[in-house]
């Protein structure tokens, strides 16, 4: 059962970053509007690595603030602290880049640890809740309904191909991090 939860949590995962290409909790502390295209960039191995020690302590920020409440002048002065310690030029610098490595983790697959595109990745979600015996129908309507919207609202291209090679080389220690799966 707990395995059942876990997968169908990390599908909806998936799913919510197709649909609003929130990457991290701290996406949701700044109440950015779903619809701003991410600006897309060629991402470093200097960037993934501040991302991955910048996390916890972005967290332990983010964790205390209201859902969706933007922070107050001290808690973004907090934030631009902790995103130049780890080598960011702002609170937003760390948001940009972690809104490209979300773009990018969306679309592989949390089983193989492929990228096959977002797409791809919904679709096989889609499949694995049909087949699943032991979820309820009103769950797995649900669940369903979710996941065909976020299939409806396809995520943008990938622009710059070596992003996918990157996050490869990372997806084990961001997919925790960005809503992917821990399998």
């Amino acid at each position: 059962m707990r395995e059942f939860i876990r997968t169908v949590a990390a599908a909806l995962g998936v799913a919510c970053i197709a649909v609003s290409l929130a990457t991290i909790s701290t996406d949701r502390a700044m109440a950015q509007p779903a619809e701003a295209p991410v600006k897309q960039m060629a991402l470093t191995d200097k960037q993934i690595q501040g991302v991955l020690a910048a996390s916890k302590d972005m967290d332990a920020i983010t964790e205390k603030l209201p859902e969706n409440a933007p922070p107050d002048a001290k808690v973004t002065a907090q934030l631009d602290a902790v995103a130049k310690k780890n080598g960011f030029a702002s609170y937003d610098d760390y948001n940009n880049v972690t809104d490209n490595i979300g773009l990018v983790i969306a679309g592989f697959d949390p089983a193989t640890k492929k990228y096959v595109g977002n797409d791809a990745v919904i679709k096989a979600q889609i499949a694995e809740v049909q087949a699943d015996k032991k979820m309820s129908a009103k769950d797995k309507k649900e669940a369903l309904a979710d996941l065909n919207e976020a299939l409806k609202s396809p995520a943008p291209p990938i622009q710059n191909k070596g992003n996918i090679d990157l996050v490869a080389k990372y997806y084990d220690q961001l997919a925790p991090l960005l809503g992917g799966s821990d399998q």
